[in-house]
């Protein structure tokens, strides 16, 4: 488990913050059902970390508590990001602190063009990247920027997910399973963006049951077993390990 932060007034943060994003002791319920037992990991400035696990070991619970969404509920832990505590703030600060999620249903808004979507994101500060960086990001999007949003192919979709939560000024990028439905073309195309967008200095966490494919992408890995976390370490660990892989993974 992660030494606690200490983030108080009379602290030197700079000196104690043991990293960008740092969880510890979370606790998440859905009603009754104790998803997330007490997880403790840091993530590091400009670091992709793949947070894998088999299915119900509580990858999406997680995201969403980081997120500070109002399902599901933290009842017990801290959320630091960047010296700012999250775990003290509802969805909208924990947003304007910095943190942009991609849904796993993407929730692209009906009626609304690509553009449309788009602005929205962008209505209030802050403003993160401009649509002419967005468009040449996805040039897809650039294309169909005219065209509603809901009608474009899921991979189109998941790009304008991605780009819609990039408008914003964000400093870490919560991606919940970017690569599901896809055609191995499209997570090819995709991964390349995420690889872009590393080296623009984004902190990015990915929740992705293709273990594999987010394993190549990022830095490091935490692996969840039941809401509990059962390895963190490097993804390079993780790809060498096949008795790891075997049990906890499935591959």
């Amino acid at each position: 488990m992660n030494v606690r932060p200490d983030f108080s007034k009379n602290a030197n943060a700079a000196e104690t913050a043991p990293a960008f994003l740092s969880i510890w002791d979370m606790h998440s319920y859905y009603g009754e059902s104790y998803i997330v037992q007490g997880i403790s990991f840091n993530v590091h400035e400009g670091e992709i970390l793949a947070l894998l696990g088999r299915n119900g070991a509580g990858k999406t619970t997680t995201l969403r508590s980081i997120a500070r969404l109002d399902d599901p509920q933290v009842n017990h832990g801290e959320i630091w990001l960047d010296h700012q505590p999250l775990h003290l703030m509802k969805s909208y600060e924990a947003a304007t602190a910095g943190l942009g999620l991609v849904p796993e249903d993407r929730r692209i808004i009906p009626g609304l063009t690509v553009e449309e979507n788009l602005q929205l994101a962008q209505i209030a500060p802050p403003i993160g990247w401009s649509l002419d960086r967005l468009y040449d990001l996805f040039p897809r999007l650039g294309e169909r920027r005219k065209q509603e949003g809901t009608t474009l192919s899921g991979g189109e979709q998941q790009m304008l997910a991605i780009a819609r939560a990039l408008a914003r000024d964000i400093k870490v990028l919560l991606l919940d399973e970017p690569y599901e439905g896809l055609a191995p073309v499209i997570v090819d195309e995709i991964e390349k963006t995420l690889r872009h967008i590393k080296e623009q200095g984004m902190t990015t966490i990915i929740v992705e049951q293709n273990a594999v494919r987010a394993l190549q992408l990022a830095d490091r890995a935490v692996i969840l077993d039941t809401g509990s976390v059962v390895f963190d370490g490097t993804a390079a660990e993780v790809l060498e390990n096949e008795s790891l892989r075997a049990e906890y993974l499935a591959i």
